[in-house]
């Protein structure tokens, strides 16, 4: 959703003709020079729009708000439960936390107090898991589990009508007259039981038992109620009976009607539920839905909403849908959702967004969130969003009028919002005061407040706010590209490279991974160029670049013509060497081109996934898994593929047996690779070391290329040192090296680390580092090896290659601790929880905080820690000890 939200400034930097072709210059394979590009089509390439406003929940203590939400659900009552883990799942959307905010989501799934909270949570999660459906089947496959976000009984979890009419209540006016009573319903007469038809209702029972004129009669005119005479005797039998037997749906809702304007409850009530077993299609929930409402019908109105969110996103492409979803009259909204308004209209919101956040359907779903919201962070969250929305539109006094009252209610971060509608405004200057403002009175000031203030001024001060910002907060990538493209158009390419290669060093960006690509044209390095464009279109296969002018793969046929084609061996050898140099991109990049050819695609795309998982991309790993599925060669490679599914998605057990599956079909490396790593990781007992290496060992006998073996001698090797053997270990490391599996000279430092031989240790790390191109890990296992000074140093480019590890922000806050610099220890821990949520950070500075006696402190971070994982065992004893010593 990041790209939703570009700025109007961003205009200036959008092109106004988009020509690759005259980028490239593509005549018979002549290179174009550097020369031949105006300065307008160089500048064209390396413009940077401004950063997007976040339609996100972004507060400036996001710590201090987690804990909060951890002491109010100790304290709140069960239905409130629900909207705490909402506003939690909001928090860690705002963070990018993608794996705790599913789990906030699934808490207030369990914690729904309502059928309706259940409904919208149950919807949220499996429009979270889209995509997903390929792992319920393989599950059902080894015989576990149902789809845990399926469709529920209803009716089952609305209890029955309570307010039924109990004709003891009454009395009664006894009268001599007949026990039956004929209602005359045009030409037809309808003979019933008065005394059970007067229970129906009490207006029945006044009508036939009361001072009435009726009561007298035995004969009753019902022509002009719209009940028809097949409705009146079903409605007969019900009074005897007490049940609807089989009734076609439109006479079900003639009596359903009928049953309202009498106040007939229990006929009401069983009409209702019988109308809602009858939903099986979306027009078929259209159609009901209007009579749920006009009728209150609760069972039949939460039937049709349940298959509402069922569909999504596909059900908001249907305009009758949108609009009774978003009906504006609180009563019947009521019926349809219960008192989850807030849930749904957040939910909608986003699927919304999602699929068009300019569309007047999110607007709508938004002013529902906006007038649904009751607390104030639940006003900051709908105000926010609603005038993102409003200025992407356009639509600017609006939007102002929506980011001034998110601001009023305490969200900072919607400053964003009124600085951009200021500059919009030709008012600059006021934008720049605005954020000065906001960051004078931040005790803590955070990244993104320099990064938007450097947008309100130029030259060197624009430069020191980027830095300060990237300092602040170094997942940032805007200010890497500033800096990046300024120092191209000074003609300095190697130093934008470097900048821009700091960024994709620990987070790969598309736009990142864009913005080097084109640096990449403009001094014709058109080898490094296709390989960007490969790796784009590897995490995204349908990129558009440049505001999505240009699709990614136009781009990359026209590159091509610059660059001489590989053959398969060309390829492969390609593919070891950048994989040897733990060049991750490069080998996507090669991965990618190999697919073209005729090569085994299920092996390509299964090492396409591994590189995508180093790489931090879970979800492209996930695709590129599926598609090794969808093209394994047999159904024992098929079966490997659907074992690391499971594995990869939390499914040990389930993962094993499929090796074992695929083993009984052929003995193969993957198969028992697969089982061995999977068994490494579920079994506990030390006894299963050997399992694991007769596994391995296995594994190993059977044909495959280096790449695979290399990591086969690796894990072989890591268990030999888990047991002692030292000696097995060194010769696996030794022979994983000889086929230049590079990491292993991780295992060999190991080794000789506990051969008490620190020095040689220190070597093999410094061999890593030299031959890796992604080395930030090794450097910080080398730090494990040195001297103090030298340590310290080595965690210092660990900060710098990669500041999202956080063991080096801990090891310098201790060795802090431990010379008595206590607010030093903390600030260097602050320093890192500002931009990153991470337990063993929160956990260390609530103990730091605890033995300087700043209780509130130890407990705040406490509770943010246990918002992260509930169930800690270290931090709940940890709570309950620095709980009892509260003042």
């Amino acid at each position: 959703m990041r790209s939703f939200f570009p700025s109007e400034s961003c205009k200036e930097t959008q092109l106004n003709s988009i020509n690759p072709q005259s980028w490239l210059q593509v005549e018979r394979g002549k290179l174009s020079k550097i020369s031949s590009y105006s300065n307008s089509s160089i500048e064209s390439l390396i413009k940077v729009p401004e950063p997007p406003i976040l339609p996100f929940f972004k507060p400036v203590d996001y710590v201090e708000v987690l804990a909060r939400i951890h002491e109010e659900l100790d304290a709140c009552s069960p239905q409130e439960r629900s909207n705490l883990y909402l506003l939690q799942y909001q928090v860690f959307k705002g963070l990018g936390e993608v794996k705790l905010r599913r789990t906030s989501l699934h808490s207030a799934w369990l914690k729904a107090s309502s059928v309706y909270e259940r409904l919208v949570f149950g919807a949220w999660l499996k429009y979270e898991k889209q995509g997903e459906e390929l792992i319920s089947d393989l599950m059902s496959s080894c015989g576990k589990c149902a789809k845990e976000f399926g469709m529920i009984d209803v009716a089952s979890e609305l209890p029955a009508t309570t307010n039924l009419f109990s004709p003891r209540t009454l009395l009664k006016n006894e009268k001599n007259v007949s026990g039956t009573v004929s209602f005359r319903i045009g030409n037809e007469k309808i003979v019933c039981d008065r005394r059970k038809i007067a229970d129906l209702s009490a207006p029945f029972h006044a009508m036939l038992n009361g001072c009435f004129t009726e009561s007298s009669l035995e004969e009753i005119d019902l022509s002009k109620n719209n009940i028809s005479p097949s409705g009146m005797k079903v409605i007969n039998e019900f009074s005897i009976t007490g049940s609807l037997n089989e009734v076609p749906p439109n006479l079900l809702l003639e009596i359903l009607v009928f049953a309202n304007k009498f106040c007939c409850e229990r006929l009401k009530d069983s009409c209702d539920r019988k109308l809602a077993s009858l939903v099986s299609s979306r027009q078929d929930a259209v159609e009901l839905m209007e009579y749920a409402l006009e009728e209150n019908s609760p069972v039949l109105a939460a039937s049709c909403f349940q298959l509402f969110l069922h569909e999504l996103p596909e059900s908001l492409n249907d305009s009758q849908v949108v609009k009774l979803l978003c009906n504006s009259d609180r009563e019947k909204r009521s019926i349809m959702v219960g008192t989850a308004a807030f849930a749904l209209y957040c939910l909608l919101g986003e699927v919304s967004l999602n699929l068009d956040a300019r569309s007047d359907r999110t607007v709508v779903f938004l002013e529902q969130l906006v007038n649904s919201a009751q607390t104030i962070p639940q006003k900051m969250v709908a105000y926010h969003q609603l005038g993102c929305v409003r200025f992407l539109r356009k639509e600017y006094d609006k939007a102002e009028e929506f980011f001034q009252a998110a601001l009023d209610a305490g969200h900072i971060y919607s400053v964003v919002g009124l600085a951009r509608l200021s500059d919009v405004k030709g008012n600059k200057h006021w934008a720049y005061e605005k954020l000065s403002s906001v960051i004078s009175s931040c005790c803590s000031p955070l990244g993104w407040m320099y990064q938007e203030i450097s947008i309100y001024c130029e030259g060197e001060r624009r430069w020191e706010d980027l830095e300060k910002a990237t300092e602040l907060d170094p997942t940032l990538v805007y200010p890497y590209m500033y800096r990046a493209a300024s120092l191209m158009r000074k003609q300095d390419a190697q130093a934008a490279l470097n900048e821009i290669n700091r960024v994709l060093g620990f987070k790969l960006a598309l736009e990142c991974l864009q913005l080097r690509f084109c640096f990449f044209l403009a001094i014709e390095d058109y080898q490094s160029a296709i390989c960007d464009i490969q790796a784009i279109l590897t995490l995204s296969p349908d990129y558009r670049m440049f505001d999505g002018r240009v699709a990614a793969a136009q781009l990359r046929t026209l590159v091509r013509e610059h660059i001489e084609n590989w053959t398969t061996a060309d390829c492969w050898l390609q593919l070891y060497d950048k994989w040897s140099s733990v060049d991750d991109i490069g080998s996507l990049s090669v991965i990618y081109q190999m697919l073209e050819s005729d090569a085994a695609k299920g092996v390509l795309y299964f090492g396409q996934s591994l590189l995508l998982l180093r790489l931090n991309c879970p979800d492209a790993a996930m695709r590129s898994l599926q598609l090794a599925r969808q093209h394994a060669s047999s159904d024992h490679e098929r079966l490997v593929y659907e074992g690391w599914i499971l594995y990869d998605t939390g499914h040990c057990a389930e993962g094993r047996l499929k090796a074992e599956e695929s083993i009984s079909l052929k003995r193969s490396f993957e198969a028992f690779f697969l089982k061995a790593y999977a068994l490494a990781d579920s079994c506990l007992d030390p006894s299963c070391s050997s399992d694991v290496v007769a596994l391995l060992e296995e594994a190993l006998k059977c044909p495959s290329d280096r790449l695979r073996k290399g990591q086969a001698l690796n894990n072989l090797g890591s268990v030999y040192v888990d047991c002692g053997e030292l000696d097995a270990a060194a010769d696996c490391y030794i022979n994983a090296l000889k086929i230049r599996h590079t990491r292993a000279h991780q295992g060999l430092a190991r080794v000789h680390f506990l051969r008490n031989d620190k020095n040689a240790a220190y070597e093999e790390m410094t061999k890593l580092i030299g031959k890796a191109r992604n080395n930030a890990s090794a450097y910080e296992k080398r730090s494990e090896y040195c001297e103090r000074d030298l340590t310290k140093a080595d965690l210092e480019m660990v900060t710098h290659l990669d500041p999202l590890r956080v063991y080096p922000y801990r090891y310098r806050a201790a060795v802090l601790m431990d010379n008595h610099q206590s607010n030093e220890a903390i600030a260097e821990l602050s320093r890192a929880i500002a931009f990153k949520v991470d337990l063993q950070l929160l956990h260390l500075r609530a103990a730091f905080h605890e033995h300087v006696g700043n209780v509130m402190e130890a407990l705040r971070d406490c509770r943010a820690a246990l918002s992260v994982d509930p169930n800690h065992q270290e931090m709940l004893e940890f709570h309950s000890r620095v709980n009892s010593r509260e003042p």
